[in-house]
């Protein structure tokens, strides 16, 4: 074969393929989903607003002389045993 009709052949496969690829991506590609429509006037009822009534009574308030939580304590103490495979490292 010479150059020329080799030249001309790998035109026309990279042709084809060109081709087929456009075939293929207009044959999968969906258009079968229409867009929905916009949403129409919503009807528009008296709103209704919940009411938190608290009562409370107005004192001086002073703050607690003892904490009312109690402070973290951990059950452990001190280091933890490194595991087996570790101890060589120490």
């Amino acid at each position: 074969m010479n150059s020329k009709r080799l030249k001309v052949m790998a035109a026309s496969i990279g042709a084809g393929a060109l081709v087929a690829g456009g075939a293929l991506t207009v044959a999968t590609s969906s258009n079968a989903e229409p867009t929905p429509a916009p949403p129409g006037p919503v009807p528009t009822e008296e709103a209704t607003i919940g009411e938190t009534i608290t009562e409370t009574t107005l004192t001086e308030t002073t703050a607690p002389e003892t904490p009312t939580t109690s402070s973290a304590v951990p059950g452990i103490e001190g280091p933890a045993p490194l595991p087996p495979e570790q101890e060589d490292a120490v």
